[in-house]
């Protein structure tokens, strides 16, 4: 198959999503093509420095006696031809890269697609499936070493269920207080929700180095 078949064959490729192979088939191909056209200069410059221009008779009007109009006639012919394949398969090259290029931005938007999908569908799994219940207070600070710390509340999370107290019975930071002052020493089961997942604590009030029972500090949320 001659260069310019090969040339005219990888339009085909267009037809289908181009792969890395394809590009490297085609800089294979620009780069064979190239090594043609600098072999047929080469015969113009092997005549007397002849390129594509220079006139091939003599002033007179008789052809040229000290070249070969044969082989000079061809290789012109050949660098023509040469170099409207090179201008085709550069085409080719700059539709490839250009099909790869958005073939990525495809997959990366359906790889973010799909992992945004997936963490719903695992913020759903955490709440049961169903809507996050609305929190009534917030803990804004935490001493390291405290009950609290090492029951694993962080700062910023909101609570929803504190012991016997939740959302509808809850009236001030005293129904809180009152659960600790009565449950020192006993697990207390408490709800909050962090980063938009549910979590489910056992928080004991206990005696430590520092200030109360619990370590931390409660604020109530606007309802």
């Amino acid at each position: 198959m001659s260069d310019r078949d090969a040339g005219q064959s990888g339009g085909s490729a267009g037809a289908r999503a181009a792969t890395v192979s394809d590009i490297h088939e085609l800089m294979r191909r620009k780069e064979e093509i190239e090594a043609q056209i600098k072999a047929n200069y080469d015969v113009l410059e092997g005549q007397k420095g002849v390129g594509m221009n220079e006139p091939l008779v003599d002033l007179e009007g008789y052809p040229r006696a000290d070249v070969d109009l044969y082989q000079v006639r061809t290789a012109r012919h050949n660098i023509i031809c040469l170099q409207n394949d090179h201008k085709e398969v550069m085409k080719q090259v700059e539709a490839a890269l250009h099909q790869l290029h958005a073939h990525d931005k495809e997959k990366q938007a359906r790889d973010l697609a799909e992992a945004h999908k997936e963490a719903m569908s695992r913020r759903l799994s955490h709440s049961g499936g169903h809507s996050l219940p609305q929190a009534f207070a917030r803990v804004n600070s935490i001493s390291p070493g405290s009950p609290a710390s090492i029951a694993g509340l962080q700062v910023d999370d909101e609570i929803v269920e504190f012991g016997s107290v939740n959302t509808q019975n809850f009236q001030s930071l005293h129904n809180i207080s009152s659960v600790v002052q009565h449950s020192e020493g006993r697990p207390l089961n408490v709800t909050v929700v962090r980063r938009g997942e549910r979590h489910q604590l056992r928080l004991v009030p206990t005696r430590w180095a520092g200030k109360g029972l619990l370590g931390c500090n409660i604020i109530p949320l606007q309802r």
